[in-house]
This record gives C-alpha cells, structure tokens and sequence, in this order.
C-alpha cells in the first residue's frame, strides 16, 4: 500500500480515494471509502490509456459481471461498477469496479514474507480456489484468472480477485487503431499448442499456485529462459519440495494432457473434504502473515477521508515503509513497489532478463525469450484463443476482418511460468463473436466430494421468464411452469417435449390417475396430456367454485388436493335505532378450506374457516397425513394482526376430519412461532421448531416429548421424517439427524457454506439413503445414516457476458435414482443412492 499520486483518482462514484493498495498491468486498485456510511472498498480502476479502447472496456465490464455472479464465499461482493464524470476539476473517472475491502495479502507477497506455506495452508488455499472453479466451470468457462497477484490471503480464507484474462495480465499496451497488447502471466501445454483455453487451463494455473506456495518456486524454472515452453510442454515438473501428501494431487493438475486433469471440484475435495471454511476454521494463517494481515487492517482503518481542502490526515500516510515506489512504465506494470510487479515490454521488442526492479525477488524469475509477445512470435506461434463479450460491432471498414483489435501474448511474470511465442489475434464484429463458441469440456476423473457427473442438463430458454414451480409427473417428466407458459422436459434425456400456454402460472404439477398432468393456473384447474401438454379437461373457479378465489395449495395425497379459497360477500348495517341514520354495508372476506379429487374432477368437502390477510384468503400448509385427520399450518404471512395479537404471537396447528373436512381441534405447542418451522409424522407426532431447540410433541395432547438443542443464534428448518429418523435443518448451516423415538443426536454436519443464510432445504433421495441440502450458495449431499459427506455443487448460474446475475437458491427434487438440481434457468440430473 503507498500514498495517492497526483495524478490518481481522488472519487469512484460514492467513494473516496484514501491509498493505493497495488497496481497491475491493466488497472490500479485503490483503497476507497464512503464517507457516508463509513463503508471501506477496494476499488479497481483500469488504466486511462487502456480504457479508452473499446475492446478492452468490453471485456473490463464482463470480468465484472463474472465477480457479480461468483459473489459470496471466496470473492467478496462487488458494490458499484461506474465510469460517470469525477468530482468537477478531477478530470474524467475512469472504468472501475468497487468490491468490499478485506484485510488480505497477495500470495507473492505472502511467500516473501513467510516463504514456503506449510501444507495445511496450501490444502485451505487450493480448496478455496478450487470451490470457485468449480462454480465458474460447471458452465463450460474458464476463469483465466488466477496469478499469484490475484490471491489473496484473509484472515479466514483465501480470496480471488480477478477475472478474466485483463486482471492477470502482467503487462498491457493500447496501440494505433484501437489496438491492445495484453501479455499474460502464465502458459500451458495446451496455449503452446494452439489449442483452446478451457476449464482444465485453469487447474493447470492452479497446480503451478500450488507448487509455489508449498515451496517458494514454481517446476519448470530451471534451466534456460528460452527452453520454457520446450520444459512446460514437454518436461515433468520439477516437485521435490512440495509435501508428499500433496505431490500427486499437484503432479495431476499439472497433467501434459488436459483430458488427465482432475476437475476443480475434485481438487477441492480432496485438499479439504469439510471444504476450505471447514478447514480453515480457528484460524489458519501462519502468526507472521496473521499480524501483516492485521497490521494493514489498522493502516487502513487510520486513513481518513481528505478534508475539503484536500488534505489528509496524519492517518493516511501511515503506509508500508515501501510506499513510495518508481512510478510505473508507460502502460505497463509497475517497477517496484509490489512482489508481483513484471518487467513491461512493449509488443515487439526484449523484456529485460531478471527479476523486477525495485527489490529481491521472493522465488526464482527468469526472463522471457527473445521475441516472446513481439514480433518474433508472430511469425509461427501458437495461437491462443480469448474470447470477447458479444457487443455491437462498429461500422465496418474494407480492412476490418484483418485489423488486429487485441493481441493476447502468454509469457513470464515473476518466475510464476516462464514461456513464450504464445499470441493470439482477435478482430471486430463477427470475428471476436465466433470466439465465444466453446467446446464442452471433457470429462474428469472424480472423486468422493465432488459432484457426480451429471446425466443430462437442461438450460430453460433466455426468451422466457425463469420457471415458478417445477414437479416431476410418474417419473417421466419435468413439469415446469412460468409466467408465460407451462413445458415438459424428457426425464430420460433432458429434452424439451412441450410448451404450453394455457398453463402459464401454474403450481405444481401433479399425477392426475396414470395419464393426465393435473395443474392449478390462476383461474382453472387444468389436465393437460403428457405427450404433447394440450388440455384434455378443464374446469373453470367461477363455474366450479361460486366464484371463489383459489389460493395455494397446501397438499396433496394420491388423488386427492387440499387448498384454500375465499370470496367478498356484503354485510347488511343493521337496522337503526329510531332517529339515528343508517350505516354503510360491509364488505367481508369468507374463506373456506376444500379437498378435491383430481381424477374423477370432484368437489369432497368444504368447510369455513376463518379469513386471512388481505385479500382474504389464508395460505395453508398440511403438516402431516394421518389415517384419520389431516394437521395443518397456516403461513404466518396469511395471519391477521388480530389472529396474531390473540394468539400471543405464538402458532397453532388446525386438525380436520380426511372424510368430512370437519375442524377437530386448534392446538398450540410450546413456545413454536407462527413462523416456526413444523412437521408431523403418521405415528401423532409433531416436530416444532422452538427457540433455538428442536421440540417433539404428542400432537392431540401437545404434550412434549424430546428436545433436540441447537446452535446459538440459529433456527431449524422445517425436519424431514424418514423410517426411524428425524433429519434436521438449521439455519447455522448445519444438517443432521435424530433418533424418532427418543430425540438422541445421531449425527450433525456442517454444509461448510461460509455465510449464514435460512436453513438449507432438505430432500431425500427415493431409496432414502441420500440427503440432500440446498441453499442459495451450494448443493450438499451426505448419507443419510452416518451424515458422511458424498459431495457438493455449485455453478455460476447463467454464462452469458451479457446475462443477469443469478442469486436464486438451489432447489431439488428426486426421482428413482436422480436428483434434479435447479437454480433459476439451469437443471442438472445428478444420479445418487
């Protein structure tokens, strides 16, 4: 970190510039806080002379929106990207992006304080990455990323702070006619030979981060410069120092071919099966990179933000002893002041032999060969494929398809690869859009932790809206439906078989007898055919119903739906007294609860129960089935103020007659809330969520059983009920299970999510031998007797450059032995146990 220069930015939107934290080939990364809100930013601002070309502000801005869809975990959340005019007198505010600031240290900078990391380090470092990898990789991408200025280390886990390509540049140039030279920080067997970059260049990245954290030097330096690429495509890495525990693991990211690379999940289960949070927890950096961690943390808490004058305060300039570098080489990285900072060479000519300028270097660097990224490399280097965002093009000229806009180069940095005569050409328009076609990557090896191959994936269409409801019908589809329509996707194959729609905002779909999908829509239940969605029957609320509004279903059993519904009816005023005038009528809200058999299209019973919240129709959800009666919850978003005040804030639980519909017994249990998550079983027995405890009750008696006790500050989640067992959810990101009859703890194991959230929801495969837990931030399966972990999944959600970032949870559903993965647009068939 070292003192603003006169020429930095002092505002980037709302915040205000306090110290340059470090600067890279294509952008500068500044300090910032809000003044307002007292909120502190690590702002990354590009070049000047670099954003103002346009191919490189394109992919500045998708590098952006690929930190916006992996926010959460191991990248901190980005919160402002602008490039709006600065404060007047600043001169124009370059492209940048805002993320939260964490107190961490770069990995180069770690090694040259502590050197070699010892191997439990390495495994919570590399499992942190690789958790991220595998997000962005279950989309066919590639992060292209990862440079040892690009990770960082935190007090509670490693952090990745670039990309895309731009943010691991290690020098970068605009040239005449919105031209750009980018060199990059690393080379690959596969980059020397021409090929495409995919998700296994990434794992190649990975194992050579690796290889250096655990000894402080990366394989392939040693022997000449020039024989670099010969060693990387040819030669076995060089690994004799790295732990004998991980040296088989790194030998296999390292693979010459990248159908032999394990996959980013994989690599994440073997350094840390209970994930790299897990692992990490109490604690994992090494005491000196803890108090520099902590020592930056108070530096940067002293920066003040400058006084109108433009001052700052005594505060600010308490920075690094190395803050007052060399200023940096035109368009290039800087000279000093930073252990990740590379020699610049400029398209054409020698980078300087050595290590960089300014200081010792903290491993062996050596120079790049004699033409790499310049003109000798032009001459017969392999290409190397880098796609650009799909934007419109500018109006063509005649000599458009041959101008090169953007010349990528894989070279040297810091002695992290050493290589050259690597470069890429893309053009404009239609040539830099035929770039962002790539292929599927091929198949890993796995391992126990990470996910399974998928049987098939489905990707819901960009054209609409993303499904409301999915269900599966008699284990042959997946009924989902949107605003716009209902359509059936292939259990077998993934492929979508129709589009509907007259079923368009429908709930769930459901078996009506072997064959007819039965649907609730708005205004009619539907029953449409399985073979092609056209409607088969239909039957109208208006003319069905008196003219009530259906609500939600609450549940259903074999043919028969349960379901709430409410009408307006007026009230007469009263007649009144002599003398006095007459009141107004009132319109009042009539409610019912119904049953209703979907095959043979049959009203059951209907019985009045009382009105929820405006507009009047209570949300119901049944609890439990028993032989006799059916026990139900209503939804405290449903609940009156009233009902709510005269309940003492506390929950009940309604029991109807299956035959008549006739209301038994209202009951309330112990402390549980109305929004207290709550389960029953056949046997009489309800599961109440009650403070922080897990509470089991006789449910005609509401006389306690067992109580489970949970995490401080935490809740459970609604339990699931199978054969002797009780699983258990909590809103700590833990699942588990307990014993039916006696509430003793079997197992309980955490998801590893690093943030708190809502209790997972839980599902259990259909053999019941795999529980499976979904948030917004991962899919966890373990066995569901012994809580052992099988594996987890993560995705980035959707790929496009231009796409909106996805922030849905996960959800799941099974079927025989698969379970169907969704979040938002995207479904995965995973088989399991």
């Amino acid at each position: 970190m070292e003192a603003l220069r006169q020429d930095d930015p002092r505002r980037f939107g709302r915040f205000t510039a306090l110290a340059r934290f470090d600067e890279h080939a294509s952008a500068v990364r500044y300090v910032a806080r809000d003044a307002a809100s007292g909120e502190t930013a690590l702002v990354t601002a590009a070049r000047p002379e670099l954003a103002a070309v346009l191919v490189f502000s394109r992919r500045f801005r998708a590098e952006a929106r690929t930190a916006e869809r992996l926010a959460g975990g191991w990248v901190s959340p980005p919160l402002e990207t602008g490039t709006a005019a600065g404060t007047p007198g600043d001169g124009p505010e370059p492209l940048w992006t805002a993320a939260g600031y964490v107190p961490a240290l770069p990995l180069d900078e770690a090694v040259g304080i502590a050197g070699p990391l010892p191997e439990r380090v390495v495994r919570i470092l590399g499992a942190g990455i690789a958790e991220t990898l595998s997000r962005v990789h279950a989309t066919g991408a590639a992060l292209q990323g990862l440079a040892p200025g690009t990770v960082l280390l935190a007090a509670d886990g490693p952090r990745l702070t670039a990309f895309g390509p731009l943010g691991a540049a290690a020098s970068a140039e605009a040239g005449p006619e919105g031209r750009l030279s980018v060199r990059l920080g690393y080379l690959t067997p596969e980059q020397i030979a021409g090929e495409e970059v995919s998700a296994a260049s990434d794992l190649f990245v990975l194992g050579l981060l690796l290889a250096y954290a655990a000894t402080g030097a990366t394989p392939f330096t040693e022997g000449p410069a020039e024989g670099a690429s010969r060693r990387i495509a040819e030669d076995e890495p060089e690994l004799e120092g790295v732990p004998q525990e991980l040296r088989e693991l790194i030998a296999s990211c390292l693979a010459k071919d990248p159908a032999e690379r394990p996959s980013a999940g994989t690599v994440a289960a073997e350094l840390a099966l209970e994930g790299a949070a897990g692992l990490a927890r109490g604690g994992w950096l090494p005491e000196p990179l803890a108090a520099a961690v902590a020592d930056q943390e108070a530096r940067v808490r002293a920066l003040e933000v400058p006084t109108a004058g433009g001052v700052l305060s005594p505060g600010a300039h308490s920075l690094s002893p190395a803050a007052h570098s060399a200023p940096a080489a035109p368009g290039g990285a800087p000279q000093s002041g930073h252990p990740y900072a590379a020699p610049y060479a400029a398209p054409g000519s020698v980078p300087p032999a050595g290590p960089p300028h300014g200081g010792p270097t903290p491993y062996p660097a050596a120079a790049l060969p004699a033409g790499a990224g310049g003109a000798g490399a032009a001459g017969g280097g392999p290409m190397v494929s880098l796609p650009l965002p799909p934007a419109p093009a500018p109006a063509p000229d005649p000599g458009a398809s041959r101008r090169t806009l953007l010349t990528i180069a894989a070279a040297a940095v810091g002695g992290l690869v050493v290589g050259g005569g690597a470069m890429a050409a893309l053009g404009s328009g239609e040539t830099a859009a035929a770039t962002d076609d790539k292929p599927a990557p091929k198949p890993r090896r796995t391992l126990p932790g990470q996910a399974p191959e998928p049987r098939w994936t489905y990707t819901h269409p960009a054209s609409e809206a993303p499904p409301l409801t999915a269900a599966v019908w008699q284990d042959e589809l997946l009924v989902l439906t949107g605003e716009s329509q209902a359509a059936a996707v292939d259990l077998r194959t993934g492929k979508r078989l129709w589009q509907r729609a007259d079923a368009a905002k429908g709930q769930a779909a459901l078996a009506a007898g072997t064959d007819l999908v039965f649907v609730a829509s708005p205004t009619e239940f539907l029953w449409l055919a399985p073979k092609d969605g056209k409607v088969v029957h239909r039957v109208r609320y208006t003319e069905a119903f008196d003219d009530l509004a259906v609500g939600p279903l609450a549940g259903s059993s074999g043919p028969v739906i349960w379901f709430t519904a409410s009408h307006t009816v007026t009230v007469k005023a009263p007649k009144p007294k002599k003398g006095k005038k007459k009141g107004k009528d009132k319109q009042v809200p009539e409610a019912f609860f119904l049953a209703y058999d979907i095959v043979r299209r049959k009203e059951l019973w209907r019985t009045p129960v009382p009105a929820g919240r405006a507009p009047g129709t209570p949300s119901y959800r049944v609890a439990a089935e028993r032989s006799a009666d059916i026990l139900v919850r209503q939804r405290s978003a449903s609940l009156t103020p009233a009902e709510v005040r005269a309940a003492k804030r506390k929950g009940s639980v309604r029991s109807f007659d299956q035959k008549t519909g006739k209301l038994l017994w209202t009951k309330q249990y112990g402390a549980a809330t109305p929004e207290a998550a709550t389960a029953g079983d056949e046997d009489g027995t309800l599961y109440a969520a009650v403070g922080t405890d897990l509470e089991a009750f006789e449910a005609d008696t509401a006389k306690p059983l067992w109580r489970v006790e949970g995490t401080e500050g935490s809740v459970y989640g609604t339990p699931l009920i199978a054969g002797p067992l009780v699983h258990t959810t909590e809103s700590s990101q833990s699942v588990g299970a307990v014993e039916r009859e006696s509430g003793r703890l079997v197992w309980r194991r955490s998801t590893e999510v690093p943030a708190p959230g809502n209790a997972p929801a839980i599902t259990l495969s259909s053999s019941e031998k795999t529980l499976i837990a979904a948030d917004a931030v991962q899919v966890t399966a373990f066995a569901a007797d012994s809580g052992e972990r099988l594996w987890k999944f993560q995705d980035i959600g959707a790929a496009e450059p231009e796409g909106a970032t996805v922030s849905a949870p996960y959800r799941v559903l099974t079927v025989g032995k698969t379970a169907i993965v969704q979040r938002e647009r995207s479904f995965y068939a995973f088989p399991v146990a």
